[in-house]
């Protein structure tokens, strides 16, 4: 077990969690598994909850401080960050469309739906948030007796939460204007925002300013805290590494304490949780085959016409092969600069530049991810998010990309940033943990993938280009190097 790579005892886990909740169902443990078994996946959401708001902030300022001298970004720099902020765009706007049409989550039976709508409900009155469409089963007698059986709030309990719940919605809507998420942009008291889960963009804002502000003083000022900057980020990393190597037991715990609590002693749930799953995932999958093959390669047309298809796949599989196998941007990013300078052709200035920056920015596969993640989520819930909600989810899964860390399961991490920030419970990604592994291989293709077209297009503007067909892409791929 001690060789064994950390996905696989993630997914030994996993299905052991499944299996024990299975039997749990069966002998009528489920009592004790939600009791004693589930309570350590919630440390592990906490853990994660704790570790990403400093990681977001100091990710952020580090990545906006580390590009230099302001004067030096020039041209190239604008084209960079606008390059990468079109892509992701792009790839959040595919994930929204995707999930819209296909309607993953409505795919699992209703009586499922029901009941995570209902459990919802008792969740966002007991946190203070507001029921995202107006809708409220708890209000409707029909529901009254399946949500007791949910809950351990009584009848009079879960009718003063309706009411509550009501007059809370009426206070915070009352008077709210048109520019009043421009205003919730900019935090009056930044410790404050940190202490809240919700008020991520809040923090985004901060770190950009901070940031942006290091750069515009002497470097002999700056370095200190940029150095400090860089040392404390690396710390929270380190975190992240510490708490994915105790996934695989969390993850046991997750998934028993899960599939126990929306399953009960009825088995035949189980296999509905997983339906919707399966559909989840091929969404997902869908959408980054289409970032992959169709969406970068016409870009790239459109701006390097000297590329060819064919050409652009071999020179870059070894690192495409070397990021799924990973996981981890920042792993790749050696092959990544060493493929896209050999192979395509991209001067050295250019991917010394690029690349780096694409590393901590560019999350094109994790922002497609997350924008279905939470309509599947949503659906799985019975809530429908208007346009204006989903456009949140644009706007913060784009700003929480350039603090994702290039790290294995980070946009975990920033998952649970998009799913507070339209109100929804961050605990839902225990849901979609299961399959979470094995669809992070293939964004992080996705986001090697990107930063090598983005490349391309500044290289190209930039008169850096110098393609030739390679002869092997496995020449590049050095194992011993």
């Amino acid at each position: 077990m001690k060789k064994l790579a950390l996905h696989w005892k993630i997914i030994i886990g996993l299905v052991l969690g499944i299996i024990w909740a299975l039997l749990s169902s069966q002998l009528g443990w489920s009592e004790f598994t939600v009791n004693w078994i589930a309570p350590f996946g919630t440390i592990f959401i906490n853990l994660l909850k704790l570790i990403a708001v400093p990681l977001v902030l100091f990710s952020i300022i580090s990545g906006v401080a580390n590009i230099g001298d302001p004067a030096s970004l020039g041209r190239m720099g604008g084209k960079t960050l606008g390059a990468y902020l079109l892509t992701t765009i792009l790839a959040v706007g595919l994930g929204l469309t995707l999930v819209n049409i296909i309607k993953p989550g409505a795919l699992v039976d209703e009586q499922s739906r029901i009941d995570n709508r209902i459990s919802y409900e008792i969740w966002a009155d007991a946190e203070g948030y507001e029921i995202k469409d107006g809708i409220n089963y708890l209000k409707d007698p029909t529901f009254l007796e399946r949500a007791q059986k949910i809950s351990d709030l009584s009848k009079s309990e879960l009718q003063d939460a309706t009411v509550s719940e009501k007059m809370e919605t009426a206070d915070k809507t009352k008077d709210a204007g048109p520019l009043q998420p421009l205003v919730d942009l900019v935090p009056q008291n930044f410790f404050k925002a940190l202490t809240d889960n919700g008020l991520m963009l809040q923090i985004i804002f901060f770190a950009l300013f901070f940031g942006v502000c290091l750069l515009f003083i002497p470097n002999e000022k700056s370095a200190p805290v940029t150095k400090l900057v860089d040392s404390i980020m690396e710390v929270f990393l380190k975190m992240v590494d510490l708490v994915m190597q105790a996934a695989p037991f969390f993850v046991f715990a997750l998934l028993a304490g899960v599939v126990s609590k929306m399953a009960g002693d009825d088995i035949g749930k189980v296999w509905e949780i997983f339906k919707g799953l399966s559909w989840y995932s091929l969404t997902v999958f869908a959408g980054l085959m289409l970032m992959i093959f169709v969406i970068y390669p016409l870009i790239l047309k459109l701006f390097v016409k000297q590329i060819p298809y064919k050409g652009f796949f071999k020179s870059m599989s070894p690192a495409q092969t070397l990021a799924f196998s990973t996981s981890s941007s920042a792993a790749t990013l050696p092959v990544t600069m060493e493929c896209v300078e050999e192979n395509l052709g991209v001067d050295k200035k250019v991917t010394s530049f690029v690349l780096p920056i694409g590393a901590t920015v560019n999350m094109d596969g994790t922002c497609l991810y997350q924008a279905v993640a939470v309509v599947f989520l949503a659906q799985l819930h019975m809530i429908d998010l208007t346009l204006g909600q989903q456009l949140t989810i644009v706007l913060t899964a784009t700003l929480a990309s350039i603090g994702s860390a290039a790290v294995p399961s980070a946009g975990l991490v920033m998952l649970i940033i998009v799913l507070g920030s339209v109100g929804l419970n961050p605990a839902w990604i225990a849901i979609i943990f299961p399959v979470d592994r094995i669809l992070d291989m293939f964004r992080t293709v996705v986001n090697v993938t990107g930063d090598a077209t983005v490349s391309s297009i500044i290289a190209k503007g930039e008169g850096m280009l110098h393609y030739k067909e390679p002869k092997s892409a496995s020449e590049t791929f050095d194992m011993d190097s």
